[in-house]
């Protein structure tokens, strides 16, 4: 099979990351995968580092690439309008945002255009039908995340992702816990974090958030789109309504009950390596691309 991905990322964000995962545990199961990004984007230079094939996006080089391929997988919004106007192939879009779906003429006519619709939740997956796309056009594939070696130690304090987004809540986080530390480099803090806050306004799986639980460290998670689909309060995290309030009450419980962190941190771990690894990922994105070319 031979599959070539589109993102139009200038940066390396969440999406970025899994799209890069994707082609990586693709190629290891034989699937021939090439992207075209932006010329300088992130994900392009680590994909050809990695030793997948990688090209400068544009119309003219998609129209051009795609003729060799089975298959096109949009990663983004952007590489999904181009599909529609040029793919002269079959093409699927994952969808990974919370946000209600445009019904504007334009809008639908492109999701009609798209074979499959790869919803990273089930969250994500309601918004696409309330949105009139058939059920039979969709097919859940969550996100994957590695699996550490070792767990965290539980000994350091509470970090949260570190966003210029205004909607990831920074303001809110500082707000109710002074002593929450903003990360920028979560695989660096994991290993000693006591917890994760994550805080959004809307969100359609929560990458990060799966990271923290690969490392044994328990999600204190707005209750929002697909987060509570992996943050079950009081089992692998502590859901908390957007309010400064509650999200200080939470941050203290955890901060305080070393016990109580241990408990959720494990389960969280335990979700991962049962749903949301990698191989995993891998395996249901061929499942979705069988369904397309069949």
């Amino acid at each position: 099979m031979r599959v070539l991905h589109l993102d139009t990322g200038r940066a390396m964000r969440g999406g970025q990351h899994q799209a890069l995962l994707l082609m990586q545990a693709l190629s290891g199961r034989g699937v021939q995968c090439a992207l075209l990004a932006p010329a300088g984007a992130p994900l392009l230079e680590r994909a050809r580092a990695a030793g997948l094939r990688g090209d400068a996006l544009s119309p003219a080089a998609l129209r051009r690439a795609a003729r060799g391929f089975d298959l096109i997988h949009c990663h983004d919004a952007r590489s999904h309008t181009l599909a529609a106007l040029a793919a002269p192939v079959p093409f699927a879009v994952s969808r990974r945002v919370d946000f209600p779906v445009n019904t504007h003429w334009l809008s639908r006519w492109k999701y009609r255009r798209a074979a499959l619709l790869l919803a990273v939740s089930e969250a994500v997956k309601r918004r696409l039908e309330a949105a009139g796309v058939p059920e039979a056009k969709i097919a859940v594939v969550p996100d994957g995340v590695a699996l550490p070696p070792q767990t965290s130690t539980l000994d350091g304090g509470l970090i949260a992702p570190a966003s210029e987004d205004p909607r990831k809540g920074a303001a809110l986080i500082r707000a109710a816990a002074a002593g929450v530390r903003f990360s920028d480099d979560l695989l660096r803090d994991l290993p000693y974090a006591r917890a994760l806050v994550y805080v959004s306004e809307s969100e359609g799986l929560g990458s990060a958030a799966l990271l923290a639980m690969a490392h044994g460290v328990p999600v204190i998670a707005s209750r929002v789109g697909g987060l509570p689909e992996i943050v079950i309060d009081g089992v692998t995290g502590i859901l908390v309504d957007n309010d400064p309030a509650a999200i200080a009450e939470a941050a203290a419980r955890l901060a305080e009950d070393r016990g109580l962190a241990e408990r959720l941190g494990a389960a969280g771990r335990r979700l991962v390596e049962e749903r949301f690894t990698i191989e995993r990922m891998a395996e249901k994105t061929l499942e979705a691309y069988h369904r397309v070319l069949s």
